[in-house]
């Protein structure tokens, strides 16, 4: 079975370009899909990708990412007719909150003096 790699793509991004790109590279138009909203020609749009190896999927990285995309993706063990829009959507937004953000740099002020009447308060 093969591996998807999905990507999320900034809504000026030009799938067109994106398509070209991945056929040029080799990739079939059955080996993609990309996922457009109709109703907002300006929104976010999803792609997804059928990849074999570890090759096609850096492949297809560079070309995601040549194409302005956002974050990507890979689900292994996963076939191309599984994927299906809600789905990659509902295991994206899994996986998102399951990062662990980094958090803003904590600051630790060491002394070697000890406390000064400035830190002292009454």
């Amino acid at each position: 079975m093969s591996n998807i790699l999905a990507g999320l793509f900034e809504h000026h991004s030009d799938y067109k370009q994106l398509e070209t790109d991945l056929e040029n590279s080799g990739f079939k138009s059955s080996d993609y899909i990309v996922y457009l909203n109709d109703s907002n020609h300006n929104s976010q749009y999803l792609a997804s990708v059928a990849v074999k190896d570890h090759e096609q999927a850096e492949n297809v990285r560079r070309i995601f990412n040549q194409n302005i995309a956002l974050k990507t993706f890979l689900f292994e063990n996963m076939s191309l007719e599984q994927t299906h829009y809600q789905k990659l959507k509902d295991l994206i937004h899994a996986r998102n909150r399951a990062d662990i953000h980094n958090s803003p740099g904590v600051k630790i002020k060491s002394s070697n003096s000890g406390i000064d009447s400035a830190e002292v308060k009454f």
